[in-house]
Formats: C-alpha cells, sequence, structure tokens
C-alpha cells in the first residue's frame, strides 16, 4: 500500500505547489522568481508525479497494482496492448524529440537547467508542450501496455490534470516572466497542446 500513498500525497504536493507557487509569483512576479520557483516545481515533479511511478514499477509491479484496491484489469487485453503500443510510439517521439531541442537550441533542458530562449522549430511549432503531450501519451500507453485499471485511472484523472494545472496555472506565466515578450509572442500563435500547423 506504501505506493497507493506515494502516489496521493505526491499528487497532492504537486498540485499544491503549483497552486501556491503560482499565486506567490502572481503577488511577487520577478525574474529570479520565475526561476527559483521553476526549479522547485520541477522538484515537486520529479517527487511528486515521477517518483511514485518509478516505485510502481518495481514495487509491487503496474500489474500488481489492481488487486491492491479490489479492481479488476483492463479488459479486452489485446485491444488494450495495442492502443497502448500505438500511444506509445508518439509518446516517445514527442518527449524525445522535444528533450533535444530544448538542449540545441534553447541552452537549457527539461527541468533544473532552466532553457533560456524560445525553440520555435519541428514539433516546437505545432504545439507549446510536445514534451508534455509526450508524457500523457507515454503514461496512458504504459497502462494500457500493462493492463492496469489503477494505473490508467491514476494517469487519466490525477497525473494529467494535475499537470495541465500546472502547465496553464504557474508554468505559462513563469515562463512570461523569464523570456518576455518573445514567450508571449510565441504563446499567441501557437496551439498549447496538441499539435496543429493553424496559427491563431
Amino acid at each position: 500500500m506504501i505506493v497507493l500513498f506515494l502516489g496521493l500525497v505526491g499528487l497532492l504536493a504537486f498540485i499544491i505547489g503549483a497552486g501556491i507557487l503560482g499565486v506567490w509569483l502572481r503577488k511577487n512576479p520577478s525574474k529570479t522568481n520565475a526561476e527559483k520557483f521553476s526549479r522547485i516545481m520541477h522538484f515537486l515533479y520529479f517527487a511528486g508525479l515521477g517518483m511514485p511511478v518509478v516505485v510502481s514499477l518495481f514495487y509491487p509491479g503496474i500489474t500488481h497494482l489492481d488487486p491492491l484496491v479490489g479492481l479488476m484489469p483492463l479488459p479486452w487485453k489485446s485491444v488494450f496492448l495495442v492502443v497502448g503500443i500505438l500511444l506509445m510510439i508518439p509518446g516517445l517521439y514527442f518527449f524525445t524529440v522535444s528533450n533535444k531541442l530544448l538542449r540545441a537550441l534553447g541552452s537549457g533542458a527539461n527541468a533544473f537547467r532552466l532553457t533560456k530562449q524560445i525553440v520555435e522549430t519541428d514539433v516546437y511549432r505545432y504545439t507549446r508542450n510536445p514534451m508534455s503531450l509526450g508524457y500523457y501519451l507515454g503514461g496512458l500507453g504504459l497502462g494500457f501496455i500493462s493492463g492496469s485499471t489503477l494505473f490508467t485511472l491514476y494517469v487519466l484523472l490525477g497525473v494529467i490534470p494535475a499537470h495541465l494545472f500546472f502547465l496553464k496555472f504557474f508554468e505559462e506565466f513563469e515562463l512570461e516572466l523569464r523570456l518576455g515578450e518573445s514567450y508571449k509572442a510565441y504563446k499567441n500563435k501557437t496551439s498549447f497542446l496538441i499539435p496543429t500547423s493553424a496559427e491563431k
């Protein structure tokens, strides 16, 4: 049951952290505070959302989560397996390519080494958050492939909504403070999450 506790506590810590730091940043807007709070949020992401998933891979194992809460595994195992693979492929693509682009063109990375400039090429031309999209697709794909109802629900009803709240309430404002008008212009012409070639 420790993994369930970690999952719930991590999820709450991430949501509460995004809420509190988002409000604090709006009351004390500065580039320095944006950088400091962004690093705190990245820590909360890895500790709150990442660690429970990693722990669940090894103990008790994703396929063993459902019995802990009395759930049945996902039905139609072969269908969910195929759908999971179809989600995992673009998920890994978006996640990998966006990481490489941030390192090569953004003078930073996806976490504590914060990017210093906007990346607008390749996948970032079609969506502002390709890494997050890859993360969501990969998480759902893993849940479907494993056949775990609990893990799939955790990703679908917990991780994705919590992370979307973080993006909209905290990260977008933090990026405006750190990157200024260049981010605002990019934000106005590029889709938030779902890739599209049409500019706003």
